[in-house]
């Protein structure tokens, strides 16, 4: 199907959602709770978009562009007025949630704002609350992670904020997909520490590159259905003996 973006003419699957459209046409629309590896969930409301039909009678909405799903003829406009005010309401409110946010603070100057019109919160951190470490978590099966409180007072955290359960494996993902860097991690030669658990590191058998934690090799191997036996050498020497037995085999 056809759809225009921008006063561009471009083609989109059934199925699709315009945020995935638009990026893949090399079209900007601003979003932090987005991410490929996990589902759509429009939760920082900064990809809104603006769009109508000429069905509608000259109709226009506002939707989240994430979840929004592609229609014939629709016409979409990432920078209206309308949008830009939405979007600027959402980065001031999320400018006095984490003010030291750099992330946030370059967002907010593209739409005009230079300092939050709010009240800065008391000992603000850099979590801005857009859910990507908790349903990544969820997504690799460990739920180690969750929301706690409510309001102002709302975090993310481990149980009782205090340390991982068993549940975490160490596999840094929630820190790695977290968009303003709010998850804290340290890593040393033998050891990798994570809201506030130490955990052991594997190196890879060959090269000795640093492959996850034992816990974390376990896990992935159960949810898999792999030998534990395949976690023993990173992706890139696995890659490497796969190419060379190719190589053999073919020539």
């Amino acid at each position: 199907m056809q759809l225009t973006i921008d006063k561009r003419s471009v083609v989109a699957r059934k199925g699709e959602y315009l945020l995935e459209v638009a990026q893949r046409n090399g079209i900007e629309i601003p979003a932090l709770c987005h991410h490929p590896a996990v589902e759509p969930w429009g939760g920082c409301r900064l990809c809104m978009v603006e769009i109508t039909h000429p069905d509608w009678k000259g109709w226009t909405g506002l939707v989240t562009a994430c979840l929004y799903p592609v229609q014939d003829g629709l016409i979409v406009s990432t920078d209206t007025k309308k949008v830009h005010q939405v979007r600027a309401g959402v980065l001031d409110l999320l400018l006095a949630r984490c003010p030291g946010s750099s992330l946030i603070q370059n967002l907010a100057r593209q739409y005009g704002i230079e300092e939050t019109s709010f009240t800065p919160r008391k000992a603000p951190d850099l979590c801005i609350l857009c859910g990507l470490c908790i349903r990544i978590c969820e997504k690799i099966g460990a739920s180690a992670i969750s929301s706690i409180g409510r309001g102002v007072e709302k975090l993310v955290s481990v149980p009782y904020e205090t340390v991982a359960t068993a549940a975490c494996v160490g596999c840094l993902s929630c820190a790695n997909i977290c968009p303003t860097g709010a998850i804290a991690f340290s890593e040393s030669e033998h050891c990798r520490t994570i809201w506030s658990r130490n955990f052991e590191l594997v190196r890879c058998e060959e090269c000795k590159a640093v492959i996850g934690t034992p816990e974390q090799l376990e896990h992935f191997a159960r949810r898999s259905g792999l030998d534990r036996s395949y976690f023993t050498k990173c992706d890139s020497c696995r890659n490497r003996e796969a190419a060379a037995r190719f190589v053999r085999v073919t020539f």
